[in-house]
């Protein structure tokens, strides 16, 4: 399976960006959909997660309000859709698809997101 991210850039405190995961490669809607992200010296961060139907997406608690995911099964796609965005944001944001029937564990190359004025 294939994740590519993109929609990353800088953007200034207070501003709104979206991240879009194309999936090729794998059943995506059999997937749970994750976003993580990973800044400098600190250790790779769950954000967001979304299961294929029903159920509400989960959250990280420091974007909670301002953070939403989603994900559109017919393009095998999902997306972060990030506002009131803060310097502490500012980090690489990987797309990540998992199947906990078997296994499978997919990751995209990262996106950078640059909070700052």
């Amino acid at each position: 399976g294939q994740l590519v991210e993109s929609g990353g850039g800088l953007v200034q405190p207070g501003g709104s960006l979206r991240l879009s995961c194309a999936a090729s490669g794998f059943t995506f809607r059999r997937y749970i959909m994750n976003w993580y992200r990973q800044a400098p010296g600190k250790e790779r961060e769950l954000v967001a997660s979304i299961i294929s139907a029903g159920g509400s997406p989960n959250y990280t608690d420091s974007v909670k309000g301002r953070f939403t995911i989603s994900r559109d099964n017919a393009k095998n796609t999902v997306y972060l859709q990030m506002n009131s965005l803060k310097p502490e944001d500012t980090a690489v944001y990987y797309c990540n698809a998992k199947d906990l029937l078997f296994g499978y564990d997919f990751w995209g190359q990262g996106t950078q997101v640059t909070v700052s004025s």
